[in-house]
């Protein structure tokens, strides 16, 4: 217990707290900014098991706000679950990670979210995060959601039935590109850690049997302002809590999602729906060897393959998705990636 002696005298923790953290089971979406940040903290707390889940590869540009990741990773072209849990298991080599090297939507959420006590948002865009609030909606399993513009922060801790979810505040989502994303407002990272250290306490408050502050929270780091929003209990009219419709849950995977925050790229999804890396995927070696002699150059290693063609970076992933960058037509990319992929 000496990993954890300043969080086990810490009131309402001591050993007992700390084995039900050691018992328990965290899912984080997305390890940008505020996802990577909260596996680091939830690791370092000794939550017992992490489930790591998202869908992109390492870039350079990550590196200012993502903490957890190093230029080497970037070098060697790995997605973010993988290099997540490679500085995770050095941190603590007795934790257990899942990783989810997917998308989640429609059709994989529910089976990439089995078994966790509690959900962390670290998305970047409002299509999952509605996706995830039918999630933990209709399972009853509490989260919190976290995003981050520029200088300023929200995040809300929602319990569900006992807290408003986020449509119970925000019924609908905003229309696509009538929001800034932060391609082009940009964040500052000192932010994204505030943002992520509330979600990851309030995941911990959740793991402990603990209610969390209710409301909304909204932080400036740069003017130093901060305020809590009460936001009061469940909507009995909000389409998900009173209603029992879970209107993103049930929309069916789209099969195609232009990236808000990546700006140029669009990912594709293999015809039929994805697959979920374990369950079947692409062989890799066969894709690249066939590719070489019509696009010469393939970089691969054991999780994607990357390769340019027609002025378009392809990274295609081995559970069949594949992210388009350099285009944000829908058309082209399902074109290319039937062209060079395969239907």
């Amino acid at each position: 217990m000496d990993r954890y002696s300043r969080q086990t005298v810490l009131p309402g923790v001591g050993a007992e707290g700390q084995a039900r953290l050691g018992s328990g089971c965290a899912a984080i979406v997305g390890l940008g900014a505020l996802g990577s940040a909260a596996a680091d903290l939830l690791v370092r707390a000794g939550v017992g098991h992490i489930i790591l889940i998202d869908r992109d590869v390492l870039e350079l540009h990550n590196l200012q706000r993502q903490s957890l990741y190093t230029e080497q990773d970037v070098a060697d072209r790995l997605p973010k679950a993988e290099a997540a849990r490679r500085h995770l298991s050095a941190i603590d080599p007795h934790a257990r990670l899942t990783v989810h090297i997917a998308d989640l939507d429609a059709g994989t959420a529910l089976d990439l979210l089995e078994g966790a006590d509690v959900v962390v948002d670290g998305t970047d865009n409002y299509e999952t995060r509605y996706l995830l609030n039918d999630a933990a909606v209709s399972t009853g399993r509490p989260w919190t959601y976290g995003g981050v513009l520029g200088s300023e922060g929200t995040m809300m801790a929602i319990h569900p039935g006992q807290t408003p979810c986020l449509r119970c505040l925000f019924p609908d989502p905003p229309p696509a590109g009538s929001v800034v994303t932060c391609e082009t407002m940009g964040v500052w990272a000192p932010t994204a850690r505030v943002i992520a250290s509330l979600e990851a306490g309030a995941a911990l408050q959740f793991l402990l049997g603990e209610e969390p502050a209710p409301g909304l929270v909204h932080l400036d780091t740069r003017s130093g302002r901060l305020v809590r929003l009460e936001s009061g209990g469940p909507d009995p009219d909000c389409p998900a809590c009173g209603q029992g419709r879970y209107d993103h849950l049930e929309a069916g995977a789209s099969g195609m999602a232009v990236r808000p925050c990546g700006g140029g790229s669009v990912h594709v999804s293999p015809p039929g729906g994805r697959m979920v890396t374990g369950e079947g995927g692409l062989d890799l070696e066969a894709l690249a060897r066939r590719l070489s002699s019509q696009v010469g150059e393939v970089k691969q290693n054991p999780y994607l393959l990357q390769f340019d063609a027609e002025g378009v970076r392809m990274t295609v992933f081995a559970d069949g998705r594949a992210l388009m960058q350099g285009t944000e037509d829908r058309a082209r990319a399902r074109s290319l990636y039937a062209r060079f992929v395969g239907t």
